[in-house]
């Protein structure tokens, strides 16, 4: 095949270090990234991503936004509309000084791992300074480090290996401050372990790095440095199913919790939102016994606001026995929410049903609501669906918890239903912490109960010793004040009092 030569022209200037060709405007950072599919006409092309959008379709782009902004991929990459990491994602971590020093860490590595030998020769014959080396070193991220308060590049007649190795030991200091950027579920070790070079505190393991790199340049993330064994594996930033399913298998681990790292599809958001705007009055029926508050709180998170302003209320139908997380979602919802608390008569016997089913009927012919989102999974409502021809129902259900015949029921009159499942729920670590904070505020109310007067009293009492009123107060502010709080291997909390020699 005849060779591109405005491909060729593109490829040369790169990594040269020259202007590029007239339709090209790069950035400072930005010529370290290098295209490997430009068509003839001069446009880039991948075709290997439109393969990979339809076989990891709907997945999330949080995660791999942000190991691309801290692994130093290109500022107009996240700018392009039709690459995975997010504009909106940089932005975020760009206003972090944590994340800006790992980032212009990360280019300054991997320009020097680039272009080792030549910086070399400069260093050696021209007494050059990485300082003043643009065409090879990105001075912007140089600029920014020294801002940021890094000053690597201080010390004189330091071989190049050893910025290498410095450049190592300031991320391995400081990319624990990342931790915060990435969720809980996500391993971190694992995340770390990715920034870290192997043995990257000696020269012997800044060169088996380099080796490795170089064999396998094209298989690393944008062509940028990761500490991972390369594979062709695409391009693993595509998207965050990929992405974590790559790095757990790197780690010889399985990742199985997909529903944290994509999003229900087009066609299911297309339905409800077709629904909701068919509809003249719209209310959320919950059995709180029969849904799971995080799944249902995902989803109505993912639910574009615009198209979800026509629901008039949230009804939660409860039991006195349910788990009270329930009461947390109201506040990450802008629907109002109704909190249905239904008492048992006898102790063994739920109401819930009961009470839904009349509510709805009460919501229909009093209230004049023509459609309702039903959150369920009990066939036993398929009765109350079917009895009231002229109300619209959309039903939401859990996969491991519906059985084959209400789905039959419903695809069999016309109602569509939907699985909360399918929707990202990795957005839904705030009502988890929210509800987990509630209950362990709730437990330290209930269980530690120290009053420092009682207990400094029954310490006198005991060694009999009697103390003056300003005596006392010292004493406290001294001694009992700087009381401080440990948890030993067991889990079990320790108060320890200040040593008085």
């Amino acid at each position: 095949m005849e060779a591109n030569p405005k491909r060729n022209e593109l490829t040369y200037c790169i990594f040269e270090g020259l202007d590029m060709p007239e339709g090209f405007a790069f950035t400072e950072n930005e010529y370290m990234y290098e295209y490997d599919n430009v068509s003839d006409d001069g446009s880039v092309v991948d075709e290997a991503a439109q393969a990979e959008e339809k076989k990891y379709k709907d997945s999330t782009h949080e995660v791999v936004s942000k190991i691309a902004y801290l692994i130093g991929v290109p500022k107009h990459i996240f700018a392009n509309e039709h690459e995975p990491p997010k504009q909106e994602i940089y932005d975020l971590l760009n206003a972090d000084k944590n994340a800006r020093i790992i980032r212009n860490l990360c280019i300054v590595r991997t320009a020097i791992e680039r272009n080792f030998k030549n910086i070399s020769e400069k260093m050696r014959f021209d007494y050059a300074s990485i300082m003043n080396m643009p065409e090879y070193i990105p001075q912007q991220s140089i600029t920014e480090l020294s801002f940021d308060g890094i000053n690597f590049t201080r010390r004189t007649n330091t071989k190049l290996f050893q910025y290498i190795i410095e450049i190592n030991k300031i991320i391995s200091d400081r990319i624990n401050n990342c931790k915060k950027f990435f969720p809980l579920w996500l391993k971190w070790s694992y995340i770390r372990e990715l920034f870290i070079m192997p043995d990257g505190l000696k020269e012997s393991g800044t060169k088996a790095a380099a080796e490795r790199y170089y064999s396998g340049k094209a298989y690393y993330p944008y062509k940028m440095y990761i500490n991972w064994r390369p594979k062709s594996a695409g391009n693993i930033l595509f998207n965050d199913k990929k992405f974590i399913t790559v790095l757990y298998e790197q780690h010889n681990d399985f990742f199985t919790e997909y529903n944290k790292v994509s999003d229900a599809g087009s066609y299911i958001k297309g339905s409800i939102y077709d629904f909701i705007g068919s509809s003249e009055k719209v209310v959320v029926l919950v059995d709180c016994e029969n849904s799971d508050p995080y799944k249902l709180c995902a989803t109505l998170k993912n639910l574009d606001h615009e198209h979800t302003k026509k629901i008039s209320s949230i009804i939660l139908v409860d039991d006195v026995n349910t788990v009270e997380t329930w009461q947390v979602l109201e506040s990450f919802t802008s629907i109002p929410v109704e909190h249905m608390m239904t008492e048992r008569v006898k102790q063994d016997k739920s109401l819930v049903d009961v009470m839904l089913i009349s509510r709805t009927c009460l919501e229909h012919y009093r209230n004049n609501v023509d459609s309702f989102i039903l959150v369920s999974s009990d066939s036993d409502y398929w009765g109350m669906i079917s009895s009231l021809p002229d109300a619209r129902f959309l039903v939401m259900i859990e996969r491991a918890h519906c059985g084959p015949d209400l789905k039959k029921a419903l695809t069999g009159a016309g109602v569509f239903y939907c699985y909360i499942d399918d929707f990202y729920s990795g957005n839904a670590e705030d009502i988890k912490l929210g509800a987990i904070f509630k209950e362990l505020n709730r437990y330290i109310e209930k269980t530690v109960r120290l009053n420092i007067n009682d207990m400094l009293n029954e310490a006198l009492r005991s060694a009999r010793v009697e103390m003056g009123t300003e005596e006392r107060k010292r004493f406290i502010a001294q001694y009992i004040r700087p009381m401080r709080m440990s948890i030993n291997d067991t889990g079990d909390m320790v108060l320890e009092l200040k040593r008085w020699k």
